[in-house]
């Protein structure tokens, strides 16, 4: 999101860009980012590792720990669909009280947590 920011909603770059404003990253997206990369949905122009460290590097982020209260949280939410990223997205969102920062479609109209659409 931070390297193409047009592709953004003006009020998601204004949030992103908001210094008050901590930026979160679930473990669960960088898993993401391999998946896509190694199904070629997605093409990087260097390693994926390297992309990585580049991009903390550009937007330090504070890890969201995948924990037991997490995964119990995963157990309460009803989504439209049943991917288990975004289930563990939604629930970690939930259970630290975070805006979840998201594209899919499918998200949009989930109970219980904050969400900003790109």
């Amino acid at each position: 999101m931070l390297s193409d920011t047009a592709r953004l909603a003006p009020k998601v770059v204004k949030a992103l860009q908001d210094q008050s404003n901590e930026l979160w990253l679930s473990p669960i997206s960088i898993w993401e980012l391999f998946m896509l990369v190694e199904k070629r949905r997605l093409g990087l122009n260097m390693e994926t590792d390297e992309w990585i460290a580049q991009a903390a590097r550009t937007a330090p982020t504070k890890e969201a720990p995948l924990t037991a209260e997490v995964v119990l949280a995963t157990r309460q939410l009803r989504l439209p669909h049943r991917d288990p990223a975004d289930m563990f997205l939604v629930a970690t969102a939930k259970v630290f009280d975070l805006t979840l920062v998201t594209s899919d479609a499918h998200l949009l109209s989930t109970k219980g947590i904050s969400i900003l659409w790109t």
